[in-house]
């Protein structure tokens, strides 16, 4: 089978570099930067954060193969900031998105774990707990 073994695609080589910036010389202030070991996942949050910035005029990603674990990540900016410090300013921003939705996940269901008392959901309706199957009860997260 042409499929190379699950290890290889998250597991960097010896010598393999997660992260290379190659800034692009016909267009300016502009890099493509191939990261490795990841998917379409990080690459669309990554897209979608840099294109959120008011600094940056272009932001795109492609799989050149499926079989081949890493993308490329197109950047450009208005020149005042470079593409690398636009990249490494969105990925800060995604950790902290990220750690404020387990913190807020977590609390709701330490809420929803209270022994004692009646748990009631969003609306004000009284609930017996998680309630996943049934739809019974939904998460707040904002």
């Amino acid at each position: 089978m042409n499929a190379p073994n699950r290890y290889e695609l998250y597991v960097l080589e010896e010598g393999e570099r997660p992260v290379e910036v190659t800034e692009d010389t016909k267009i300016p202030n502009a890099a493509t930067i191939k990261i490795v070991k990841q998917d379409h996942t990080l690459a669309n949050l990554l897209r979608s954060q840099l294109l959120g910035m008011p600094n940056v005029l272009f932001a795109g990603y492609k799989v050149p193969h499926p079989l081949h674990p890493y993308f490329l990540l197109k950047i450009q900016t208005d020149g005042s900031v470079t593409p690398a410090a636009v990249l490494e300013k969105a990925c800060t921003d995604l950790i902290t998105t990220l750690a404020t939705l387990e913190s807020k996940f977590k609390r709701e269901f330490t809420m929803n774990t209270v022994e004692g008392g009646v748990q009631e959901d969003a609306y004000g309706v009284p609930t017996s707990g998680a309630q996943w199957e049934s739809g019974g009860t939904y998460v707040d997260l904002g």
